[in-house]
């Protein structure tokens, strides 16, 4: 199955150079229907034109933000290293807020760039 979602401009340049490789999303109704082997494909908010795509290798589900990121690698969810020592699960309350968050859980979409 095949999967449309946005991306900011910052988050696709790092899918694009390999460096972010879990997308954190709201275990919503729509991203409860991913399944690994399905495709995303990206579209950058900036420009529609440009499009990424990934294949699912693994979703990692959790309660909350504050519950994954003490679970997974942050430099692979689109932190860069000088970013690490300050980054916080209320980041994420920027898309998803606290009762999103606890209503449906939330996951990190680990993904392959195909090409």
């Amino acid at each position: 199955m095949t999967h449309f979602l946005n991306l900011h401009p910052e988050p696709f340049s790092h899918i694009a150079d390999g460096t972010k490789t879990i997308e954190l999303r709201l275990l919503d109704e729509k991203r409860q229907k991913i399944a690994v082997g399905d495709t995303l494909i990206f579209t950058n908010t900036a420009d529609p034109a440009l499009q990424l795509r990934c294949v699912v290798k693994k979703l990692h589900c959790f309660p909350n933000f504050a519950a994954l990121y003490a679970a997974l690698p942050l430099e692979q969810c689109g932190y860069l290293p000088e970013e690490l020592a300050t980054a916080r699960p209320e980041d994420m309350e920027e898309y998803y807020s606290p009762e999103k968050q606890k209503r449906c859980g939330v996951v990190g979409i680990e993904i392959d760039l195909t090409g």
